[in-house]
């Protein structure tokens, strides 16, 4: 069944303007030709044009746009990049960027796959729309963005979260009313970052799926983690599949805790008898302290100077 393609939300609406959300006029596209014949925008008149437009879309040279380097999304596909590529390539792109400006460049603050996409289409320009915003603005489009056309690998989308929490003091609840979700998908994204590294890269690679990573999460044990992941991956183990074996290696780890328990149990009656048997020869209070089951220290106490030489002159004795 085909999935049903989501719109951008009241989220990116309030944040773009109506502008954003529709697709190139033919008055737009006259002006991209306008711009063509001024020398590809290189003419001062034509810069003048764009700073009178900033309220508004404008097309610029892609070589004077630039990535955000701190927009969650890190992971582009070369292959989805492509059929992009190849539909800017006949239809051109339907929808500007949204950027704000750096000096004499244009930083993105949404459409970095648009930009990627349109170099490699060899478009010369692109539809603009300029704004300026701080720093958590900018981030939280971003992030509304690629949230919400579902663009995010969940390792990127659970680190936004993270940023936006730890950077900008923000709760989990205003996060969630920022991206249309519930508060408790933003928690259990979140928990994804609680895996060990092997396995969030796994995630990122889309060999595991999150509801197996969420299964994981019930394994403290970082080994017990890495086991089963590349289980999942050799086995096509299922969701399911995956939470049995979770609760089958979780009987076995009890079983093993209280089996070490009872031999720690065990060595504590040999080590106290062991105490007891040299305080009756030595006639004062003695300790064993281990480091493990072959390493330690004896402690003897004495409490006078005549004690200390009856001590040492009974242990002169021995052999």
């Amino acid at each position: 069944m085909a999935k049903a393609k989501r719109g951008l939300g009241k989220g990116l609406g309030a944040f773009f303007g109506d502008e954003v959300v529709q697709e190139v006029t033919r008055d737009q596209m006259s002006e991209k030709g306008e711009l063509r014949d001024s020398e590809n925008g290189d003419n001062p008149a034509v810069q003048k044009k764009e700073e009178d437009k900033e309220s508004g879309e404008i097309f610029v040279k892609v070589s004077r746009i630039e990535p955000n380097h701190e927009q969650p999304r890190k992971d582009f596909k070369e292959e989805q990049l492509q059929e992009l590529a190849d539909s800017i390539r006949q239809y051109g792109v339907l929808q500007p960027l949204l950027v704000q400006k750096r000096g004499d460049l244009y930083e993105i603050i949404a459409g970095e796959r648009r930009w990627r996409a349109a170099k490699m289409a060899g478009i010369k320009e692109i539809p603009v729309v300029i704004r300026e915003y701080g720093k958590q603005q900018a981030m939280e489009i971003a992030l509304i963005e690629n949230v919400q056309r579902e663009d995010l690998n969940p390792i990127e989308e659970a680190i936004a979260y993270q940023r936006l929490m730890q950077e900008f003091h923000l709760k989990q609840e205003e996060i969630a009313e920022r991206v249309s979700k519930n508060r408790s998908t933003i928690t259990n994204s979140m928990r994804l970052l609680n895996l060990v590294p092997e396995v969030q890269q796994m995630l990122v690679e889309g060999l595991i799926s999150s509801g197996h990573a969420r299964s994981l999460l019930a394994l403290s044990d970082p080994e017990q983690q890495i086991l089963l992941a590349e289980r999942i991956i050799r086995d096509h183990l299922s969701v399911r599949e995956v939470e049995k074996a979770v609760k089958a290696m979780g009987k076995v780890s009890k079983e093993k805790k209280r089996e070490k328990e009872k031999e720690d149990e065990a060595l504590e009656l040999i080590f106290r008898n062991l105490e007891e048997r040299m305080k009756s020869v030595v006639g004062t209070k003695v300790n064993i302290n281990r480091k493990d089951r072959s390493k330690g220290k004896i402690e003897i106490e004495y409490y006078s100077e005549a004690e200390l030489e009856r001590i040492v002159e009974l242990i002169e004795t021995i052999g």
